[in-house]
C-alpha cells in the first residue's frame, strides 16, 4: 500500500481518491501529537537520581526529601549537626555534584591554616566544641590536656591575634606563660619573694592550685619522719625558702639547750642531733656507745645499763669515764695476787684495760 509521502508524489500523476488524502492528513497529524516532547535539562546537573526522591506530582516545589534518600551514597554522609542542616546551606547551586565537601567551603578557618584543612582531628559533625577530639589532638603536641586545663576554653590559652600572627602553634607551653600573675600575687608563700620557679609543676598539679607538694628531695635537705608533716614557715620563717641552713641545730638549738636528760649543753653534746636520734621522734634516741667509746651493746656490759646515768653519774662532762665508777676495788683487791705485783698496777689504778680486754669485764 502507498504510503502517504508516495501518494503526494503521486498526486501529480494521477488523481486520488478524496477519501486517500484525508488519512494521510490524519496521520501526519498524528504523528505530530504522539511524538516525544523535547528533553528539558536537569537542574541538578548529572544528578542520576529519580525524581520522586525530593519532588512530588503536584509540583517541583517545596521540595521534600524522601527517608529513602541516601546521601552517603554521594561521597559526604550526613551525621551530627549537618543531618539538620538545609540543602542550600551547603548547595550554593542546584548543581549539587558539584559542592565542595572541605569543611573550610561552608566554615570558617579561625585558625588560619595553622592547624591544616583536616577539621576532623580536633572536631566532630556533632559540634565544634567536641572536648574529647580535641583532647586527644592535643595530647599529640607538646603539651597535653590533663586536670583543669581539659575543661578551659581555648581562648583562655590561645589567645585571639592580628593577622599573621601565629596563636595555636606558636603558643608558649610553660606555666609562666598563663600563670605567671598567679605567681605573682602568691602570698603563702610569697613566691617572687622567695624566689620560687616559674615552673608550677615543681610543686603545683593541673588539677588544683591548692595541696603543693614541694619535691624536698631534690634539694639537699630531704624531708623523712616529722619533717614531713611540719608547715613550710615552721622551717622557713620569714619567707626563706634558699640559702637556708640545713644543719639540725638552725631549727632545734631550743631543744638541744632545754634537755636535762641527758643535759646536752652541759655535757657537751654535739649539736648534730642525727647522731643519737632519728627524724621520727626524739624518744627512743640511741648512741653508738660501742664503735665511739665503751661497748655496752655487746660483751658482758650488754643488757646491764638502763639509762645513760647508771653510769655517768655527774653531768659536769660525759666524755670522762672510768671503771671505778661501776666497779670499785674492795680491799681485798690490794691483796689479790691477781691484782698485787704486776707491773704498772695498783688496787685505786684507772689501768683497767691492762689486763682486762675492753668491754669484757
Amino acid at each position: 500500500m502507498p504510503s502517504c509521502a508516495d501518494s503526494s508524489r503521486f498526486r501529480r500523476r494521477s488523481a486520488l481518491p478524496a477519501a486517500l488524502l484525508v488519512a494521510c492528513a490524519l496521520s501526519l497529524a498524528v504523528a505530530a501529537v504522539t511524538a516525544a516532547p523535547p528533553r528539558v535539562a536537569s537542574p541538578h546537573g548529572a544528578l542520576d537520581l529519580e525524581c520522586g526522591l525530593c519532588h512530588g506530582a503536584e509540583g517541583w516545589r517545596p521540595a521534600r526529601i524522601s527517608p529513602r534518600f541516601a546521601h552517603g551514597r554521594g561521597g559526604f554522609p550526613l551525621a551530627g549537626a549537618h543531618a539538620t542542616a538545609a540543602c542550600l546551606d551547603c548547595h550554593g547551586s542546584l548543581e549539587f555534584r558539584a559542592a565542595d565537601t572541605r569543611c573550610a567551603t561552608c566554615h570558617e578557618d579561625v585558625h588560619r591554616g595553622e592547624l591544616g584543612a583536616d577539621c576532623a582531628r580536633c572536631h566532630t559533625a556533632r559540634s565544634f566544641l567536641d572536648r574529647g577530639g580535641m583532647r586527644r589532638a592535643h595530647a599529640l603536641t607538646r603539651f597535653p590536656l590533663t586536670g583543669s586545663h581539659v575543661a578551659l576554653d581555648c581562648e583562655a590559652c590561645h589567645a585571639p591575634a592580628a593577622q599573621g600572627q601565629l596563636r595555636f602553634v606558636g603558643a608558649r607551653a610553660e606555666c609562666a606563660a598563663c600563670h605567671l600573675e598567679a605567681w605573682r600575687a602568691a602570698r603563702a608563700p610569697d613566691h617572687a619573694a622567695s624566689g620560687f620557679s616559674t615552673d608550677c609543676v615543681t610543686c603545683h598539679s593541673t588539677l588544683d592550685w591548692r595541696g603543693a607538694g614541694f619535691d624536698h628531695a631534690r634539694t639537699r635537705f630531704p624531708l623523712t619522719g616529722a619533717h614531713r608533716a611540719i608547715a613550710c614557715a615552721d622551717c622557713h620563717g620569714g619567707g626563706v625558702y634558699r640559702g637556708l641552713a640545713a644543719d639540725c641545730a638552725s631549727c632545734h638549738r631550743a631543744d638541744y639547750d632545754r634537755t636535762t636528760a641527758p643535759p646536752h649543753a652541759a655535757t657537751g653534746f654535739p649539736t648534730t642531733c642525727a647522731s643519737c636520734h632519728g627524724t621520727a621522734t626524739w624518744d627512743g634516741a640511741r648512741f653508738d656507745h660501742d664503735s665511739a667509746n665503751f661497748p655496752i651493746y655487746s660483751g658482758k656490759h650488754a643488757g646491764r645499763w638502763q639509762a645513760c646515768a647508771d653510769c655517768h653519774t655527774t653531768s659536769a662532762d660525759y666524755r670522762q669515764f672510768t671503771c671505778f665508777t661501776c666497779h670499785p676495788h674492795s680491799d681485798r683487791a690490794k691483796t689479790d695476787g691477781n691484782h698485787q705485783g704486776r707491773s704498772g698496777y695498783s688496787y685505786d689504778s684507772r689501768a683497767c684495760y691492762t689486763c682486762h680486754p675492753r668491754g669484757n669485764t
